[in-house]
């Protein structure tokens, strides 16, 4: 039998926490036909505190940063849970964008990004493997080194 998505977290020893609504005039995630659009997800923990603060290239180290990517897919999967029901509706992860805050000559974004795309491969296995935009900017809400942001292809319910 295989298992399912859900349980491959669980395995993994990962918790989907409670996505946190909308802060802003924005919505969390948007349907289009069979693609689930989901805002950009900080890099907060279970507790909903960043798991790190600060800018690549200064005070964060490219395995923090992989970190806080990774925490960031995680409130992602989150999010795309909340809007579907059940993980295993997932076909396809379709797209990933990274935001990185960085310094001016930090140039290890893919390696940063590398966080959030390895997680969505662990889970999602083939399915998983997408196409990815990281880009560096000079700063992120609350501080944090991370946001991604992701595009899902969904099965229709049956």
């Amino acid at each position: 039998m295989v298992a399912s998505i859900e349980d491959r977290i669980h395995e993994l020893g990962l918790v989907l926490p409670v996505p946190p609504g909308s802060v802003a005039n924005y919505v969390a995630t948007c349907p289009v036909g069979d693609l689930l659009f989901v805002s950009g997800q900080l890099c907060l923990g279970s507790d909903g505190k960043p798991v790190a603060l600060g800018k690549l290239g200064e005070e964060i180290s490219v395995e923090d940063g992989q970190r806080a990517a990774k925490a960031a897919a995680v409130n992602l999967v989150a999010q795309v849970k909340a809007a579907v029901g059940h993980l295993d509706r997932v076909k396809k992860v379709v797209r990933l964008g990274g935001f990185i805050a960085s310094s001016g000559q930090f140039t290890d974004h893919a390696k940063v990004m590398n966080g959030a795309s390895d997680l969505m491969v662990t889970i999602f296995g083939e399915a998983g493997r997408h196409t990815r935009s990281t880009v560096g900017v000079a700063s992120l809400p609350l501080g944090v080194p991370v946001e991604v942001e992701g595009l899902f292809e969904i099965e229709a319910e049956s």
